[in-house]
């Protein structure tokens, strides 16, 4: 998992530009209901099917605190970035935040947009996660904390069945169950047949790219598989290399080639560029496609409709074993505390809250995914089959190189963003305004890496001693854990 949920993909509401939600459990301080001296917490996050589990944590702890009121707000995930700039610009920004993934997080602590937690994050609280969770790069800066990990790991991106289309397509085990794809071809195999017997009222795939997110998330599944380790959702470089290889490493192109190939013969659902993910799931469930491509935050949303009738597999390779996996940073960071906030005690016990055990303990029991703390994803009970299929995928998730970690100096590096960036490029492939791929993959891996290099640059004009070669980890075997060490 990477250092932000990556759950945030999903979109918040269908408000356009810096429009939100304001949950129903938003504290009113004009209430008789609300003791005298009763403080707001300003709160932000984009969370839409993980909602029922954070309204109830919000309802727990406004009971154990009074005097505490929530003020959520929900953004829409693809435009945080830009929304949390401007209320940090404008002085109105909240007094607990999910932390955007741009700027990178030294950025927003150099702009003081977020308050360090050392005050109440001491080396005592911090010994309650499991070791080696507190990283300069990662939940620290300089030596100090402003995050903390929040999720368990295991792949954040499955590839998710209907299993009645592949029933009704003959894709079964001697014994009458689905028989999951394994490679390449299986998938191509499964998509041909369903498409073929049902005579088109079914696709064998589908998604949904507004706002231009899901694609990327196919071609991070399947080049991971076929032994590409950098992927793309980490938005980290191959780290064998220090560079990305979008154009110069040939499983990018090849699955893209059968993406269009797949688009070709008609096996994809004709709307998936017109529609969002959450769209696209309702679809999934109605059987209108029998794979798509998401996370665990699917399976919250189907078991509110009651829908069960799906397996989930991850990794689809071109042969039968994957050759790289899922990979996270250790530790890990998805909420903080502004600067500027005026009631900074209060929105730590909602922050301390959120990182306990009996919280944890809830999310992995809502379906929402695994905890850190292994004593809440052991006492948890589990009753999908589907979650436990998403738990028993943990072991295709591996600790990765951190430069931080070995350099502190690397986490002063601020990496520019680079447009058109692969979910850009993806979408001019997909729909033909681009037709020469390898030159557009070749331009994108440049951009990639020239962004990576202008960024050392200006952290060696700032006085970091960082080098391109502080990337490079040749050391690493992308099938085993990687153990991080400091020089």
């Amino acid at each position: 998992m990477s250092p932000l949920s990556r759950r945030g993909f999903l979109t918040a509401s269908a408000a356009l530009g810096g429009t939100a939600l304001t949950s129903a459990l938003t504290g009113c301080s004009s209430s008789p209901s609300v003791p005298p001296g009763t403080k707001t917490i300003n709160h932000w996050d984009w969370y839409v099917s993980q909602e029922p589990w954070l309204k109830q944590e919000i309802a727990l702890f406004q009971k154990a605190h009074p005097k505490i009121r929530i003020n959520r707000t929900v953004q829409v995930s693809d435009k945080y970035p830009d929304l949390i700039n401007l209320a940090f610009r404008g002085n109105t920004a909240p007094d607990m935040l999910m932390i955007p993934k741009s700027p990178a997080l030294e950025q927003q602590v150099a702009d003081g947009w977020l308050r360090t937690l050392d005050d109440y994050a001491t080396p005592q609280w911090q010994a309650k996660f499991p070791a080696g969770n507190f990283y300069n790069g990662v939940d620290m800066v300089e030596g100090k904390t402003y995050s903390a990990p929040f999720g368990g790991n295991s792949p954040w991106l499955q590839l998710y069945i209907h299993n009645g289309l592949f029933k009704q397509a003959g894709i079964t085990n001697p014994d009458g169950t689905v028989k999951l794809p394994k490679t390449w071809d299986d998938v191509t195999a499964a998509a041909e047949a369903i498409t073929r017997k049902t005579g088109g009222k079914a696709y064998g795939f589908g998604f949904g790219n507004v706002p231009n997110v899901s694609l990327p998330w196919w071609v991070e599944l399947f080049v991971r598989g076929a032994g590409s380790p950098a992927g793309y959702g980490v938005d980290l470089p191959d780290y064998r290399v220090g560079k990305w290889t979008f154009g110069s490493d040939r499983n990018y192109a090849d699955f893209i080639e059968l993406l269009l190939e797949w688009k070709k013969k008609g096996y994809i659902y004709p709307s998936s560029m017109s529609i969002g993910d959450e769209q696209a799931r309702a679809f999934f469930e109605r059987g209108k496609f029998g794979m798509i491509v998401g996370g665990v935050w699917n399976q919250s949303t189907w078991t509110e409709h009651g829908f069960k009738d799906y397996s989930l597999t991850t990794l689809p390779s071109p042969t039968a074993n994957p050759k790289a996996f899922f990979y996270y940073l250790p530790g890990g960071r998805v909420w903080a505390l502004s600067k500027s906030t005026k009631v900074s005690a209060e929105s730590w016990a909602w922050f301390d809250w959120l990182h306990s055990p009996a919280a944890g303990q809830r999310w992995v029991e809502a379906g929402q995914g695994l905890s850190i703390f292994p004593e809440a994803n052991k006492n948890a009970k589990v009753a999908s089959e589907q979650f436990q299929a998403y738990i028993d995928m943990r072991r295709y998730a591996l600790p990765m190189p951190v430069p931080a970690i070995r350099n502190p100096d690397a986490s002063k590096v601020v990496i520019p963003a680079v447009t058109p960036d692969l979910p850009d490029v993806l979408v001019g492939l997909y729909t033909g305004q681009l037709g020469d791929m390898g030159s557009a993959l070749t331009a994108l891996e440049d951009r990639r890496n020239k962004a990576l290099a202008d960024g050392i640059k200006q952290a060696q004009a700032k006085g970091a001693k960082v080098s391109l070669a502080d990337w490079v980890f040749k050391d690493w075997d992308p099938t085993k854990p990687y153990q991080n060490k400091p020089a």
